[in-house]
């Protein structure tokens, strides 16, 4: 396989905030063990060669349909996603938003549209499994502490972009010059391990179980919230006003069967994969 990976050593670090959302809270001493991790989250590419070999169907694909974001016309109210979020047949990922042209650089885009089971199916034909929320966080930090951002406290150093987050006013304004949506992996500087897109792009799946109960959050489709998984990192989708969830001790807690147009994942390693 094409795909890199970074061996950290694992250690202590502060996990978590108390500067921002409740289910941050509190923020705490955590360890990690050294492990290795994808420098990129996993691409449409990459899970391509993984159904070429397996012929693996995701949830998606076999219920029929994924849900996918759509811009709204205007201002409506942020505690309500179902404004912006459609269940739309044949999504999935290998055709993210149905009627769309896919851009030409797909094939290096996140790939989107993968609930919990297609991630850990991919991550055990990789050799790998999902990290720990910990480990995704300890990874994202890039050895700095209690910064706000994966690159320090400031959000854009010197007016430069540093992830792929939402422009504008969501969910129905964007920046001209831009549009919402992921982008080819690798666009942004890498943090201080050497990783890409730890924040922003794509929200990631972790295998940690989400302990602590959302209070405020709209950032998925409506769901089952009996049993939730961890996602780290943000997405295209955040914005400040709305969901200022682009930050490595973010969190938000996912059905495992939920499969959207801003989730992907990527893979670690207990040992450098072959």
């Amino acid at each position: 396989m094409s795909r890199h990976c970074k061996m950290l050593s694992g250690g202590e670090f502060r996990m978590g905030s108390n500067r921002h959302y409740p289910e941050e809270r509190p923020e705490r001493a955590a360890r990690v063990c050294e492990f290795a991790i994808d420098v990129f989250p996993v691409r449409n590419s990459d899970f391509a060669e993984f159904v070429e070999a397996t012929r693996y169907l995701t949830l998606a694909e076999r219920r029929g349909h994924s849900h996918v974001f759509q811009m709204t016309e205007g201002p409506v109210p942020l505690n309500n996603s179902d404004l912006w979020w459609k269940a739309v047949p044949g999504a999935c990922w290998h055709d993210p938003s149905p009627g769309t042209e896919l851009p030409g650089d797909f094939n290096e885009h996140p790939v989107v549209h993968v609930a919990l089971d297609d991630a850990k199916a991919f991550a055990a034909w990789a050799g790998g499994r999902l990290p720990t929320e910990a480990e995704w966080e300890f990874a994202a930090r890039g050895g700095l502490r209690n910064a706000q951002f994966a690159w320090g406290d400031e959000f854009a150093p010197d007016g430069q972009r540093m992830a792929q987050v939402w422009q504008g006013a969501f969910p129905w304004y964007y920046a001209p010059g831009g549009k919402p949506g992921t982008v080819r992996v690798g666009q942004f500087p890498a943090n201080g391990h050497g990783l890409h897109d730890m924040i922003g792009n794509v929200w990631e799946w972790t295998q940690s179980g989400f302990i602590e109960p959302a209070t405020c959050c709209s950032c998925s489709p409506q769901q089952d919230w009996n049993t939730l998984f961890a996602l780290k990192g943000g997405s295209h989708l955040c914005a400040a006003e709305y969901c200022l969830r682009y930050r490595p001790a973010a969190r938000i807690g996912v059905a495992g069967a939920s499969s959207t147009s801003h989730i992907g994942f990527r893979c670690v390693y207990d040992a450098s994969p072959k």
